[in-house]
């Protein structure tokens, strides 16, 4: 319908008009969206090429991209809806994206973190080696997380989901010498169960002859449609850590760079797994409270919580002990979405949120403390709190948080998550209950361990981190006491929509809690960490073993023996299953090849040493072998 199908056009000859035409469609087409998915990409492919004696150069191209994806993300928050398909590879399959009430808090968070975690890296990774690698993989992350959470057709979403799986192995891999072991674990997990979410793809789009997400709704109601939620399902839990699927999470927390721990398997996954777990119970499929989905999510929840909050109890590193919790934490958020009623949907949700936030923060602290010490080993830190106070009191806020303490923003989504367990069985609110009291018992050592006591005679050197470390933990700090002392701005502005008035049932879950029993019950089992925090001082004289009592109690303390020589590890329990069917193989395999090589051959061989000795040449000698061969053709003929 353009006005130049003759003659020239800006300079444009007859013959080169539909070139232009094309040109100007193209142009329509610029959505924002795109722009928040391939602006990272490209300048994230482009920083590759930097030359390494360009210092600096790199981290700015990183602060600015991250800056100007962070300011679109909030430019489009609370935008009327975007919509944008293209044809891409036929078959149903476009290009399709979608940007609407959850996408956009979820991008504004997402972005949000990559962006203070870039300014946070330039101090923290200004010495570090691979730095064209690091940037261009953390741009690479914003890039195809924005694609997983616009994505309207689920063969676009694997295309991103898969770009991150490549991008965490390449992070992990840039980290200290045995990195690349850790990166290998986490492919092979995390792309395991990719296999899992591309099969259920594959049902879905069997089930349902379309891939477009916003168009699929599933009843459970066929064992297909069931396999098809289980195997998404299994694809999404994987993603932010749940177990089984979480082993390479501790040690990424040793081996990779300090603020992938922040921006990735703390923050962004969390995100993007719930992300995806939400879309596909509340969307994708129709889970109803008291469906076997439903349990056996719940389940999976509780189970995380409880035996990650245990390891992370006793673990002695600051990073693995964090890193510990963010698959504990992450149990809330399977546990609360799991119980498919209102209350326990929002509470996961917000814990989502609320996770991402003082999960990150943690990390960051434990930076801080890594790059003025050297170390994060609990047992040569102490006293920190009077070198680095700054870091100290936002270490304490988000602990406080975490821990569940009012009324910081922890506490009103575990104690939604809580209430909707209970509202399902009186056992998942108890396995949450239990998750509390071990969260604030570990944060209580952590704490004491790191920034209280006595100062080491080799740290009294120790000053303050730079702004540029700083500037990201005090705002996210703020935040955190921001959605707890007005947790209505995220619940009833961000998360409640997605439910709808007809899931709401009219009720606002904002402000305090309504079951004051709840929440007497939550300040007891605080007040009870407290008190065995101060037992186990007192016992042992010092922060570190004040959960001595716990960690060497009887059975406890063989389990824990186990569990830190990886007896229980998922993942080393497969390598082993696979290394006795190698053996297994190999020896089937000399078996077969001494069958063929050795005794065919050795046979053959012997037969004709034998039938060469038989010929002597004597005629006598044939004539008897040609007369018993007549004998024995007449007796077979017999029978």
């Amino acid at each position: 319908n353009l006005p130049f199908s003759k003659g020239e056009v800006i300079g444009y000859p007859a013959s080169r008009c539909g070139e232009l035409q094309v040109k100007i469609k193209l142009m329509e087409n610029i959505n924002p969206i795109l722009l928040l998915i391939f602006t990272p990409i490209i300048f994230g492919l482009l920083i590759l090429f930097i030359p390494n004696k360009l210092r600096g150069f790199k981290e700015v191209i990183a602060f600015l991209v991250t800056a100007f994806c962070f300011v679109l993300a909030i430019y489009l928050f609370k935008s009327k809806e975007i919509y944008f398909s293209v044809p891409w590879i036929g078959y149903g399959i476009d290009f399709q994206l979608r940007l609407y009430n959850f996408s956009q808090f979820t991008l504004l968070f997402a972005s949000g973190f990559i962006f203070l975690v870039t300014l946070y890296s330039t101090t923290f990774m200004y010495d570090k080696n691979y730095l064209n690698q690091y940037y261009s993989y953390l741009l690479l992350t914003l890039g195809f997380s924005s694609g997983v959470v616009l994505a309207d057709n689920l063969v676009v979403m694997l295309f991103f989901w898969e770009g991150l799986l490549l991008t965490t192995f390449g992070t992990i891999s840039i980290g200290n010498k045995n990195a690349y072991k850790t990166a290998i674990k986490a492919f092979l997990i995390i792309g395991i169960t990719d296999l899992c979410l591309m099969l259920g793809i594959g049902l879905v789009y069997y089930i349902t002859g379309t891939l477009t997400i916003s168009k699929i709704s599933i009843p459970l109601t066929t064992s297909l449609s069931a396999a098809a939620f289980t195997f998404m399902m299994i694809g999404a839990i994987a993603k932010g850590g749940s177990m089984p699927f979480h082993s390479w999470i501790p040690d990424a927390a040793i081996d990779a760079p300090l603020p992938f721990m922040a921006f990735l398997p703390a923050s962004l996954e969390k995100l993007l797994g719930i992300y995806l777990l939400t879309r596909i119970t509340l969307n994708l499929f129709q889970m109803t409270p008291g469906s076997w989905v439903s349990l056996m999510l719940m389940i999976i929840g509780a189970v995380t919580i409880l035996l990650a909050v245990m390891m992370a109890l006793v673990q002695k590193d600051f990073k693995r002990l964090l890193s510990y919790h963010a698959i504990s934490q992450f149990g809330y958020m399977v546990l609360g979405i799991g119980t498919a009623v209102p209350v326990g949907i929002v509470g996961g949700i917000f814990h989502m949120i609320n996770n991402a936030l003082y999960k990150s923060c943690l990390f960051l602290t434990g930076g801080a403390v890594e790059k003025q010490t050297g170390t994060t080993n609990l047992e040569n830190l102490g006293g920190l709190g009077r070198k680095m106070p700054v870091t100290f009191i936002c270490f304490a806020v988000t602990a406080i948080a975490i821990s569940g303490v009012p009324p910081l923003n922890g506490f009103f989504s575990k104690e939604l998550v809580m209430d909707g367990a209970l509202e399902r069985h009186w056992i998942f609110y108890v396995a949450a209950l239990v998750g509390s009291f071990f969260t604030a018992a570990s944060f209580l050592k952590l704490g004491h361990s790191a920034f209280l006591g006595k100062l080491q005679d080799q740290h009294k050197n120790v000053k303050e981190v730079p702004l540029t470390m700083l500037f990201p933990m005090i705002i996210i700090a703020f935040v955190c006491i921001l959605f707890g002392l007005y947790n209505s701005l995220p619940i009833k502005h961000m998360i409640q929509p997605l439910l709808g008035e007809h899931l709401l049932e009219g009720k606002n879950f904002a402000g305090f809690p309504s079951n004051l029993i709840l929440v007497g019950l939550t300040v007891i089992t605080l007040a009870g960490a407290l008190i065995n925090h101060i037992y186990g001082v007192k016992r042992t004289g010092k922060g570190i073993g004040a959960i001595d009592h716990i960690h060497y109690a009887p059975v406890l303390n063989q389990i824990y023996n186990l569990a830190e020589k990886r007896f229980f590890d998922p993942y080393d329990i497969a390598l082993k299953i696979v290394n006795i069917i190698a053996k297994i193989s190999f020896f089937a395999d000399r078996a077969i090849d001494w069958l063929y090589n050795g005794f065919s051959v050795g046979g053959a061989y012997l037969l004709s040493t034998l039938l060469r000795k038989s010929n002597t040449g004597s005629y006598s000698s044939y004539i008897v072998w040609s007369l018993v061969g007549i004998f024995c053709i007449f007796v077979f003929s017999l029978f």
